[in-house]
C-alpha cells in the first residue's frame, strides 16, 4: 500500500513543476485527494457495498470539487492538475500515467446503454475544459487539446483539437486537412437555407400558375 501511496506522489511531482514536497501534494492538492478517496470507493462498490461507495464519492466531491463515480476503473498513477469540475462517468475506463486537467468531462452523451463512457489508454493527457463523450477509446500517448469536444476515437498517438474535435497529429506528424484550414471558403448554412427556401418558393409559384392556367 505505502509503495503504491508513493508511486502516485511521485507521479504527481514528476508531472508538475510546481508541486514542491511529497507532503504539499499529500496534504493540499485536490486531485490527489480525489484520487485516494476514489480508490476506497472503488474498493466499496466491487463489494457491493454501493451506497458507502457513494457517500465516500460524493464526500469527495464537495470537498475538492472533483467528482469519480466509484465505479470507474483507473489504473496507476492518475494526475489531476488543479481538478476544479473535472466529472468521471461509471463506465469510464482510464489507464496507467494519465493526466487530466481541470474542467475535463470524461461523460456520456444520453444514448448509450451499459459502456456509456470513454476509454482512455496509457499516458493520456486531457486538456482544461476538454469534453471526451461516448463509449470509444482514446488511445496510448494521445492527446485532447484544452476545450475540444471528443465525440469518436482517438488513435494512439494522436492529436485532437476543435468542435468537434479533429485529428491533426499522429506520431508527431502534421495531418494536413484543407477543411480545417480554409477559414475563408466554408459554406453559410443560413444561406444555404434561404437558397434552398427560395427554389421551393418558385417551384410552388410555377405549380400554381400552371394550375391557373389549367
Amino acid at each position: 500500500m505505502f509503495s503504491k501511496l508513493k508511486a502516485e506522489l511521485d507521479a504527481v511531482m514528476a508531472r508538475d513543476p510546481a508541486a514542491r514536497s511529497r507532503a504539499e501534494v499529500y496534504f493540499l492538492y485536490s486531485g490527489f485527494k480525489a484520487v485516494r478517496a476514489y480508490r476506497r470507493a472503488n474498493w466499496f462498490f466491487r463489494h457491493d457495498m454501493k451506497f458507502i461507495a457513494r457517500f465516500i464519492s460524493q464526500r469527495a466531491r464537495r470537498r475538492t470539487g472533483i467528482e469519480i463515480h466509484p465505479g470507474a476503473q483507473i489504473g496507476k498513477n492518475l494526475f489531476i492538475d488543479h481538478g476544479m469540475g473535472v466529472v468521471i462517468g461509471e463506465t469510464t475506463v482510464i489507464g496507467d500515467n494519465c493526466t487530466l486537467y481541470q474542467g475535463v468531462t470524461l461523460g456520456g452523451t444520453g444514448k448509450d446503454h451499459g459502456k456509456r463512457h470513454p476509454t482512455l489508454g496509457d499516458n493520456v493527457l486531457v486538456g482544461a475544459g476538454a469534453k471526451v463523450l461516448g463509449p470509444f477509446r482514446v488511445g496510448d500517448n494521445a492527446r485532447v487539446a484544452a476545450g475540444a469536444v471528443v465525440l469518436d476515437e482517438v488513435p494512439d498517438n494522436a492529436t485532437a483539437v476543435g468542435v468537434p474535435a479533429r485529428i491533426v497529429r499522429v506520431g508527431g506528424k502534421r495531418i494536413f486537412d484543407n477543411s480545417t484550414l480554409d477559414q475563408i471558403h466554408v459554406a453559410d448554412p443560413v444561406a444555404q437555407e434561404l437558397c434552398r427556401m427560395r427554389i421551393e418558393i418558385e417551384k410552388l409559384k410555377k405549380a400554381a400558375e400552371s394550375s391557373e392556367t389549367d
